[in-house]
């Protein structure tokens, strides 16, 4: 196939006319290098591409390059046989719209090292649906089986519940046998958690949290989006020798907390970084969510789809609170 010699693209600059964004064309070679050349058919919106459109927070560190944390597509040329053209592809962290141009452009080159064939199991939107988000929620439950969590201890919390990634933890959990339970300020959508599978749901506004050092231990478990006193408190509410995973920051970066929690319950606090995860755990984390992990409704979560034209009212929506699940987007007409 051959690649146009413009096509279209949302580019991120930051120079003397000062920090935008927008639709513009785009030649390949202007892009960044790579042996996989793809024909971008679905990207999606996370929290941290909102704040790289829109300049909110530090993400690039070089400009001007294309947004997007997440692609999938098909291979149209490669110098590398591992990927071959037709494939169907994807690709999400690894320095896209960091170091590196992102998933929002027509075509896109690509590092082989990085690519991931798409598994048997899930189509190119699906993928996307999943995408960060949905990789950091399998991968937090990943590293808490590693570390001895199972089912069979009992519940496991999940904050920041009705975002992307918590909205996508409840539901892997939920396939993989466990009892989620949802903690959200957006009490409104309760109906929507516990049809993902959360069998309760609690109103992070009235919620007591305490401030001994050990509270009662209700949750076996918990996979946190939102870090700062509610990051805290978990500590202080796990059970002995349960794991928390640290996913986010969206109420803030700081910790306050004792080490009683670690020193008399055993308890684990797992940090999650998606981004620079091991290529072979990669690829199983990714057979994992097209197989026994696959969320049984992700066309519950996926709430919005919108082209390139489109991402600057999503990033705004997204930034004030008012997002709810997933919004992919579309790039292959």
């Amino acid at each position: 196939m051959t690649v146009p010699e413009q096509f279209s693209a949302f580019r991120i600059h930051d120079d003397e006319a000062g920090y935008r964004a927008g639709v513009e064309q785009v030649a390949l070679d202007r892009l960044s290098p790579g042996e996989v050349t793809v024909k971008v058919a679905w990207s999606s919106v996370n929290y941290k591409d909102a704040l790289a459109g829109t300049g909110k927070g530090r993400i690039l560190r070089r400009f001007p390059l294309v947004g997007g944390i997440d692609v999938a597509g098909h291979v149209v040329a490669s110098t590398d046989p591992r990927h071959r053209e037709g494939d169907a592809v994807l690709m999400t962290g690894g320095g896209l719209s960091e170091t590196r141009d992102g998933g929002y452009a027509e075509y896109l080159r690509l590092p082989a090292d990085q690519v991931v064939p798409l598994p048997a199991g899930l189509d190119l939107r699906e993928a996307m649906a999943l995408g960060t988000a949905g990789f950091t929620a399998a991968l937090a439950l990943f590293r808490m089986e590693q570390n001895g969590q199972s089912p069979g201890q009992g519940p496991v919390l999940v904050t920041g519940a009705t975002g992307g990634v918590g909205m996508l933890a409840i539901a892997i959990l939920a396939r993989a046998g466990y009892q989620p339970h949802a903690l959200t300020g957006k009490f409104d959508r309760l109906d929507a958690l516990t049809a993902l599978g959360a069998v309760s749901v609690l109103d992070r506004r009235t919620l007591p949290m305490g401030q001994r050092p050990l509270e009662t231990a209700h949750w076996a478990g918990a996979i946190d989006n939102v870090g700062d006193e509610t990051l805290a408190w978990l500590t202080r509410v796990v059970q002995p020798y349960g794991n928390v995973a640290s996913c986010g920051l969206a109420s803030g970066a700081e910790l306050h907390t004792t080490v009683m929690p670690f020193i008399i319950r055993g308890v684990s606090l797992l940090g999650i970084a998606s981004a620079g995860t091991d290529y072979g755990i990669r690829r199983e984390i990714w057979q994992r969510l097209a197989g026994p992990w696959k969320p049984a409704r992700l066309d519950r979560i996926v709430t919005g789809e919108t082209g390139l034209d489109g991402l600057p009212a999503v990033f705004d929506r997204m930034l004030a609170g008012d997002s709810f699940g997933r919004t992919v987007v579309r790039l292959a007409v």
